[in-house]
């Protein structure tokens, strides 16, 4: 399954019955699946099943999705108001005798309010339940733009993050490569601390003492060591494909975790130098992974 990111735009037109419509999909970064739906009065009732199609495909992502329906003309009919016609012909009999009755002309009644009244033809369930299968497919075909999409913008991410990646492990490589970690340099550091603490007058106990602490505290091993599995970690995920956004953000914590904890113990300038580059690159990891799925 490909990477996605959360961002992306898809829109389905077509025609529904009497209706033309158009769907439009937004998508942005979001903790969840979270939908928002602008639906044409009328027509909540596919919401629900709209929910369907895009947990369907999708499991993370702020959705904006919208429906405009444009209805054709409809089909109308005449309908007779008899109440209204009878009216009309008690009137005209009511008054026959008052006034020189002409006969009645069927334009003549059709002029008159009420009579005659021209509705439009009310959709048939079938018809409704065809233009609500319509609709429903179309917002599937939009679903699957907006995923192929997501997909393709998923995969220039996974580019981008590993070669962040590729980064963080030259610089922990660079630590673990540095003069200031052999042997020689840590035994003369040790030597040079020990004298210092010699001279503040630390009785022999005390000073080894001192001496184990300052070593432990200098210590990278542990650090690099993390690093590594991590960075080994990241790799594996990002060739998962999956969902997998929430875990390299964590690992992007971890790994920040790690940078710091290298520029605290950090006795070299270039050890240093190195915790704070790694500190601007998985910075720059974390962001993009914000955007993954």
């Amino acid at each position: 399954m490909p990477l996605q990111s959360m961002t992306g735009f898809a829109r389905q037109e077509g025609t529904a019955g009497t209706a033309r419509f158009v769907w439009e999909l937004r998508s942005v970064n979001g903790k969840a699946l979270e939908l928002r739906f602008r639906l044409p009065p009328g027509l909540d009732h596919l919401e629900h099943p709209a929910r369907a199609l895009a947990s369907g495909r999708l499991t993370r992502g702020n959705l904006q999705i919208g429906l405009s329906l444009a209805a054709r003309q409809a089909p109308v009919t005449a309908v007779v108001n008899r109440d209204a016609l009878a009216a009309v012909i008690a009137l005209r009999t009511e008054l026959g005798g008052l006034i020189d009755p002409a006969p009645l002309r069927l334009d003549t009644l059709l002029s008159l309010r009420g009579v005659v009244e021209f509705r439009e033809v009310d959709e048939a369930d079938e018809e409704r339940a065809a233009r609500d299968a319509a609709l429903l497919d179309a917002l599937a075909r939009a679903f699957d733009a907006l995923r192929t999409m997501r997909e393709g913008e998923g995969e220039a991410l996974r580019q981008v993050l590993a070669g962040h990646l590729d980064r963080i492990a030259a610089l922990v490589e660079s630590v673990e490569a540095d003069p200031s970690r052999s042997q020689a340099a840590i035994a003369a550091r040790l030597a040079q601390q020990v004298s210092t603490l010699a001279d503040s007058g630390l009785d022999r106990d005390r000073l080894h003492l001192e001496a184990a602490l300052l070593a432990a505290k200098s210590d990278l091993r542990e650090e690099i060591d993390r690093l590594r599995a991590h960075v080994v970690a990241a790799r594996d995920l990002l060739a998962e494909g999956r969902p997998v956004g929430r875990k390299l953000d964590f690992l992007a914590q971890e790994f920040n975790r790690e940078s710091n904890t290298i520029c605290s113990k950090s006795n070299a300038v270039a050890v240093t130098a190195a915790g704070i580059e790694l500190k601007v690159v998985i910075d720059q990891f974390r962001e993009q992974v914000q955007n993954l799925e």
